[in-house]
């Protein structure tokens, strides 16, 4: 069997000149790595006590919800602005060029759950903090973050310290 950093393909060069793009599709597309991935991040939270999985927009949902599922919980959509269709708490925060904003419905999260937070990947951190935010604000507790991949020169662990994060593969570029 492939380790799971055998799945992702790297592009150099996309989106502009000096971007090493780091592609999950392979993984998705490949039966063995899409399950080796979930069976990675369901191994990071076998000794975490947690009642709800909160997925961001929109390759979070990919992996968050078949890690609910399997491990019997609830999970939670966290969407761009606009797109939940009752009353929600907003969150914006800062882009690479521009901003953005996130939601989740008010009523997502009841005061004292426990939240596992996952997402493909960690840049920034900007998206993630956003969404951890929103969580405690609704009263959630953010008891760990998983991502498939990690791109630790883009920092963005320092935008959420103080939280449990794990992440699959880490490159120590941007």
């Amino acid at each position: 069997m492939k380790k799971l950093e055998e799945y992702i393909r790297s592009i150099p060069d996309f989106p502009e000149e000096g971007i090493i793009f780091r592609d999950i599709t392979t993984v998705l597309q490949e039966a063995e790595g899409l399950k080796l991935a979930i069976d990675s991040m369901i191994e990071c939270l076998k000794d975490v006590d947690f009642d709800v999985v909160v997925g961001t927009e929109s390759r979070g949902f990919i992996f968050g919800v078949p890690i609910a599922y399997a491990m019997g919980k609830a999970f939670v959509p966290c969407r761009k602005k606009g797109k939940l269709p009752c009353e929600t708490v907003t969150a914006e925060y800062d882009l690479e060029y521009g901003s953005a904003a996130i939601e989740l419905h008010k009523d997502s999260i009841r005061k004292g759950q426990k939240v596992v937070v996952v997402d493909d990947l960690i840049a920034t951190g900007g998206t993630i903090k956003a969404c951890t935010g929103l969580i405690e604000e609704l009263g959630g507790e953010v008891v760990k973050i998983i991502f498939l991949l990690e791109l630790a020169g883009l920092k963005g662990r320092e935008k959420l310290k103080g939280y449990d994060i794990s992440s699959l593969i880490t490159y120590e570029g941007a």
